[in-house]
């Protein structure tokens, strides 16, 4: 029976002879893991081994809230080994974080997809550790290709040539019950259990057992669906326990690292979802109904939090209940440690938070007005005005925040010249707010502009939109700049837009899609991902800058997370007549149609 190794935190659920958790050691690859705190090691001897990828790098992952608890979930199971597989040096072939081995010794290759962007990327790390990339091309002397997190979730079929299972909805409920399935048949697992995983397990979506069809346009005609499958796969959401049952845990850092991107906090999950209604949000729609955790379950997850960290970094689109954040701060306060958000409300900046924000002595703090004008956050549902977001800046100055970060999106449905000069002006008007107030205090607070390119996302309002368009949002961007050169405490940082164009183009992208970034994945490189795309018979315009039709199929209707495409529809049209839609009232209406279910 292994051992759990000793750590300076309370055991974070393991069971007895299930493995051990604890610091890494540097003779593994790179070192990568000395220092890390949540490590499992565990012997192979007739185990399920299990890899798990992020296709993205160490920092990132170790960061990722989602990829940590699926580490645990795996190898909480006693008959389970799981390993991890993060994007290795240029060059490198993969190798297992805990062990060193290779992807080619797994029966299960397991990956999380947080951001449309890394999609090649990972079909990069599968070829380069070994794997044949199509999956119809594997037979049982191959691992099982298993694909989950939210950017499957939104669409499965860019990867859908590459990956034989998709796990889709959050994986407390998703992933138990499959894995228990695969561990029951283990040795003997194979592509014969695919049709009983699709049948069997209402969040399982096995790409082979759908065949798509085409018009002559080239947009989705039909998904013939053949064996026992749904016609559609239904995401997996947890809810808070009822009374009587074992309360649940908020999500939280189970893996702590000095390599992590936030090295130096501990991340609580206060919720998912969000009851705001933005159209932009995939996360808003895709995690309906909105939930926010219990002050029980937020306590269980900061019960956790090592004595040697200090911050606690709370994370949820949507701000906890008053009741919760005082139970938060009271704790928090208790254990002499101070607090980090991922983002602030600048129309909920009541004196309670502001009090809870001035203790804990942030220097850094960061709202999302999103929209340029207040216009343009009427088309995209964001409801803020440009008065809330000056007092929101100076109140945040006035307790001691150095650093004011606001965060905008170029490129949204009905944006114009016009709109970003009004950004100019209200970024003006901010600055000499803080101005002023710095000048009595003797402590100026700098504006940080952070601008991204709008991606138009599946489940969503502006999934009917076309991507603006790399040029296009150059010289907006170009347009920006120019106006803020010169503006003392301002600094402005931007994306580049083909990184979004890139995204854009998976986002709404198909299986001909994926079938080209396999080509591009197991090719030689030759120029950009555009001309690579072009070089293959795609056009990425097609994906990302035609505009869809009320009534077309799209591909990732094969997921059904309950919305209608009525309601979205309806909410599009809303948004371009430049009005606003009302908040999701969890149980009160049957708008959207996921509370219909």
């Amino acid at each position: 029976m292994a051992k759990r190794q000793r750590v300076r935190r309370r055991p974070a659920l393991p069971t007895a002879g299930s493995g051990r958790r604890g610091r890494g050691d540097q003779k593994l690859p790179g070192g990568i893991l000395a220092g890390e705190r949540g490590t499992w090691r565990k012997k192979w001897t007739d185990r399920l081994p299990v890899a798990l990828i992020f296709p993205n790098t160490y920092a990132v992952a170790a960061s990722n809230l989602g990829w940590q608890l699926v580490y645990d979930l795996l190898n909480e199971h006693p008959a389970v080994v799981a390993e991890r597989f993060v994007l290795p040096v240029v060059g490198a072939r993969p190798l297992s974080l805990e062990s060193g081995r290779p992807l080619t010794d797994f029966a299960l290759v397991c990956y999380s997809l947080s951001f449309e962007g890394d999609s090649l990327t990972l079909l990069e790390l599968l070829a380069a550790g070994g794997l044949t990339l199509e999956a119809a091309a594997r037979d049982d002397d191959h691992p099982l290709v298993i694909g989950g997190g939210v950017g499957v979730w939104l669409n499965p079929e860019p990867l859908a040539p590459a990956t034989d299972l998709f796990i889709l909805g959050e994986a407390e409920v998703a992933l138990p019950p499959v894995l228990q399935f695969l561990v029951a048949q283990w040795p003997r697992l194979g592509r014969r259990l695919l049709p009983r995983l699709a049948a069997d397990f209402s969040a399982c979506y096995v790409p082979a057992l759908y065949h798509p069809s085409y018009d002559e346009q080239g947009r989705l005609l039909a998904m013939t669906v053949q064996s026992d499958a749904p016609a559609r796969v239904v995401p997996a959401l947890l809810r808070e326990p009822a009374a009587g049952e074992t309360a649940m845990v908020a999500g939280y850092s189970r893996i702590l690292s000095p390599r992590a991107e936030f090295s130096d906090l501990f991340l609580v999950e206060l919720g998912r979802g969000c009851s705001r209604n933005c159209r932009f949000c995939a996360a808003g729609f895709i995690y309906r109904p909105p939930r926010l955790w219990s002050p029980e379950a937020i306590r269980a997850a900061l019960d956790h939090c090592p004595p040697a960290i200090r911050r606690i970094g709370l994370l949820g689109m949507e701000m906890a209940a008053p009741e919760t954040l005082a139970a938060i701060s009271a704790l928090i306060a208790e254990r002499g440690k101070s607090l980090s958000f991922s983002s602030l409300r600048a129309d909920a900046l009541t004196p309670a938070l502001l009090e809870l924000l001035a203790a804990s002595r942030i220097k850094t703090a960061v709202l999302a007005p999103d929209g340029a004008s207040e216009r343009l956050r009427r088309i995209i549902n964001k409801g803020l005005s440009e008065e809330a977001v000056l007092q929101a800046g100076e109140k945040l100055a006035a307790i001691g925040v150095t650093t004011l970060k606001l965060y905008c999106m170029l490129g949204l449905p009905g944006e114009e010249d016009g709109d970003l000069l009004e950004l100019v002006g209200m970024i003006r008007r901010l600055k000499r707010g803080l101005l002023a107030l710095g000048r009595r205090r003797g402590r100026l607070t700098e504006i940080q502009l952070s601008v991204s390119s709008f991606v138009p996302k599946p489940w969503t309002p502006f999934q009917y939109h076309p991507f603006a368009g790399v040029a296009e949002l150059v010289r907006r961007l170009k347009l920006l700049q120019g106006e803020l050169a010169g503006e003392a405490n301002v600094r402005i940082s931007a994306e580049a837009p083909d990184k979004a164009y890139f995204q854009a183009v998976v986002a709404r992208g198909d299986r001909r899609l994926g079938l080209a970034l396999i080509a591009m994945a197991a090719g030689e490189k030759r120029g950009n991902w555009r001309r690579q795309l072009t070089g293959l018979g795609v056009d990425p315009s097609w994906y990302a800058s035609r505009p869809r039709a009320d009534g077309e199929i799209f591909p990732w209707e094969i997921v059904d997370p309950g919305i209608t495409a009525r309601f979205l529809a309806a909410e599009y049209r809303r948004a371009l007549a430049g009005k606003s839609g009302q908040p999701c009232r969890v149980g009160a209406c049957k708008v959207c149609g996921v509370c219909d279910g």
